[in-house]
Order: C-alpha cells, then sequence, then structure tokens
C-alpha cells in the first residue's frame, strides 16, 4: 500500500470550505482516481483552531503504481482544478513509499 497525505496548512486570511470539500472534492477524488488503484479516503479535521492545518486527507492507494498512475489520469486535471473551488491555500502532498 501506499498513500498520498494532502495537508492544507492554515494561513492568515485564507478560506477553506469545509463542507464543499467533504460533499464535492474528496468524491471527486475518489470518481478520478478510484479506477487507477485509490481504495480510500480519510479526511482528518484539526481539533482545534490551534493546530497547524485546516485539513488533512489521506489517500490509500493500491501500490505506487497506482499513485503514478493516478497522476497522469484523465480526471487528474479536473481533481486539480477544483482546488480552487474550496480553498486558495497551495495543498502541502506528502507521498509514502
Amino acid at each position: 500500500m501506499a498513500n498520498l497525505v494532502v495537508s492544507y496548512p492554515r494561513q492568515e486570511g485564507a478560506q477553506f470550505d469545509a463542507d464543499y470539500y467533504r460533499d464535492t472534492h474528496i468524491p471527486l477524488v475518489e470518481s478520478a482516481w478510484g479506477p487507477c488503484g485509490l481504495t480510500g479516503a480519510e479526511i482528518l479535521w484539526p481539533a482545534d483552531g490551534e493546530q497547524s492545518n485546516a485539513a488533512m486527507v489521506v489517500l490509500r492507494f493500491r501500490d505506487a503504481a497506482a499513485i503514478d498512475a493516478a497522476m497522469t489520469a484523465p480526471g487528474t486535471a479536473e481533481v486539480m482544478a477544483d482546488i480552487a473551488k474550496f480553498t486558495d491555500i497551495g495543498p502541502v502532498i506528502y507521498r509514502t513509499a
């Protein structure tokens, strides 16, 4: 199994629409990358306003090749373009082996 951990670091004045993220963006990710080997998505919400991230998600893939396939999949451009609809924070992506 391999993962992408995507975090959205809090920034003063930045916006993050948690409802859109949960209800629209993550289902879009699952639809676009499921056929590539995405096996699950777990959103991690901050326990309080003192946390350094507005949100994080752990995207679980079958293996590293599945992540590579997702990054070049036809739906990836739509996934990336959708980010602007829920936040103006640039995501930080951490890839595990």
